[in-house]
């Protein structure tokens, strides 16, 4: 059956995906017959620098969330002249991990503490060390045990703890669950159960015992559920407080809330072992799964899972594009100040395309995209900083370049340790985010920096919201009982793995130039957070 859109919305088939970004709260409509976006909505939000600690308020989330909603019912009456009454499914996700901590009756008991945030080392140093396994800083479990150390009191109050995509589904539905793989950013998960590791639940438990709380860790993590299980349905009130007009009715069955890493995964077709994906916006990371357990540990790979519960080697980077995005402002300014019409568009692929005619190593340039901390190089605050000697070739096109350079630099070194170090095997890797919306730029960085082949796909720009709807419409639209990685495969993609760009030899040498200067001057980026405060 394949309906038009305008019978989708009005039947109540239509499956609705919403995604909180870093910078953009978005919403996609799909048709469950072709899987393809119906209609968006969108609303603009940022973070705050509150006590030292990156947040959204509870009041920015809701409101930033009610007007996507807005603007999606506008797009929808704008293009089909109908209202949307009933939906098929709803799927909410978010980005990953972070601290959400609530009292027992349900009262938020601090600012939501975002994965922005790299205040945490202590405690993820100790619990990497009591686990025998990585623990991020920007995870749950590393806030949690780093609120302990600093004695807040509000830790002794805890009725439950979850994620940013969990705290929306909960409100939404009433059901305290979390999908596997942003549950495996509170706390790793034990690939044969399938739920929360029991060792490491009993370790932390006994870790903190002497402190004399009233709750142990596993009466306050969500529970978990594998994608295509059932997450509970929206309520009178959550559909309420989520469509103020009073259109949406209750009863719409959600799928398990998902962290954006998962998402992306979806999106991309990158479920399967053997495949990967590299979302590159505001942060970046790469998620490949993996076809076998990694030898040791490492600080700078994340194990996390896919949304139906495959281990995924993670290398996540706090900072991407926005050093990128704040020169090229500079240029825009520029052309303003000329009096010349201003198209960021244009701006843009003018700039983007003309780094591809510098030198393949930049000329010597170098850029530290650092807006925050980063932890793979272990920096705990962050301070943008463009380098350059007298000898060094200083053009327009080497400066973009080593700015484009510098957004997938972290990137590099991460997975550097998965390809050289532990020899993993990437079948396909597709990227997706801001960094590939100019065609073949970013691709061909991105691949240069990885010594891969990078395929970014015709619905690379749908992004995570996307894939929150077709996880939504894997819950109610999968009556074959088909796997997620054959399901995507066959009902959504049809076999398509996108247009791929491998990089030359020669810019594959030039990328590899610049990581060694750029590590070699690490002392110097370190030396500016220390000296500008």
């Amino acid at each position: 059956m394949d309906t038009t859109a305008k019978q989708v919305i009005e039947s109540g088939r239509a499956v609705l995906g919403i995604e909180f970004g870093s910078t953009r709260i978005k919403a996609v409509l799909i048709n469950p017959d072709t899987h393809a976006p119906i209609a968006q909505g969108s609303h603009q939000w940022e973070n705050q620098l509150v006590d030292g600690l990156w947040t959204y308020s509870l009041e920015a989330i809701w409101s930033g969330l009610q007007d996507c909603y807005r603007d999606l019912r506008a797009d929808v009456l704008r293009q089909y002249g109908v209202e949307i009454e009933r939906l098929g499914a709803i799927g909410i996700s978010a980005m990953m991990h972070g601290y959400m901590p609530f009292s027992a009756s349900g009262e938020i008991l601090t600012p939501f503490r975002t994965w922005r945030n790299t205040n945490t080392g202590e405690a993820a140093a100790q619990l990497s060390q009591l686990f025998n396994f990585n623990i991020p800083l920007r995870w749950s479990i590393s806030h949690l045990y780093q609120a302990m150390l600093n004695g807040e009191d509000h830790v002794g109050q805890m009725g439950f703890l979850t994620t940013l995509a969990g705290y929306i589904h909960w409100q939404l539905t009433g059901e305290k669950v979390l999908g596997v793989g942003d549950a495996s950013g509170m706390l790793p998960i034990d690939p044969a159960t399938g739920d929360y590791c029991r060792q490491m639940v009993d370790d932390f438990n006994n870790l903190v015992a002497e402190k004399g709380y009233s709750w142990r860790l596993e009466d306050i993590l969500p529970r978990v559920l594998d994608a295509g299980q059932p997450a509970g349905t929206l309520t009178e009130e959550g559909a309420g407080r989520l469509d103020l007009s009073g259109h949406l009715k209750a009863g719409v069955p959600m799928c398990p809330p998902e962290g954006d890493a998962g998402t992306g995964m979806v999106a991309t077709n990158a479920v399967k072992q053997r495949t990967g994906n590299v979302s590159a916006g505001t942060s970046s990371f790469s998620m490949i799964v993996l076809e076998h357990d990694l030898s040791r540990p490492y600080e700078e790979i994340d194990i996390v899972t896919t949304p139906d519960g495959s281990a995924v080697a993670m290398v996540h980077c706090n900072n991407c594009t926005s050093d990128l995005n704040a020169w090229v402002n500079i240029f825009r300014e520029y052309t303003e100040l000329m009096g010349m019409p201003v198209d960021m568009n244009e701006i843009y692929g003018r700039l983007y395309n003309n780094a591809l005619k510098g030198n393949a190593d930049c000329g010597g340039l170098m850029s530290y995209n650092y807006f925050s901390g980063e932890p793979i190089t272990g920096l705990t605050e962050g301070r943008p900083l463009f380098l350059r000697s007298v000898n060094d070739k200083f053009s327009l096109a080497n400066f973009m370049r080593a700015n484009l350079y510098a957004s997938v630099a972290v990137l590099k070194i991460g997975n550097d340790i998965l390809f050289n170090k532990e020899n993993v095997k990437v079948d396909r890797l597709t990227g997706h985010g801001g960094l590939f919306k100019t065609e073949g730029v970013g691709q061909r960085i991105l691949a240069a920096a990885l010594a891969t082949p990078i395929s970014v796909m015709s619905t690379a720009g749908e992004g995570g919201a996307w894939g929150m709807a077709l996880l939504a419409d894997y819950l109610v639209n999968n009556s074959a009982a088909l796997k997620l990685p054959d399901y995507l495969e066959q009902k959504v993609f049809a076999g398509d793995t996108g247009v791929s760009i491998a990089a030359t030899p020669e810019e594959i040498a030039g990328f590899n130039t610049y990581i060694a200067s750029y590590e070699a001057c690490l002392p110097v980026e370190r030396t500016a957070v220390e000296c500008k405060k």
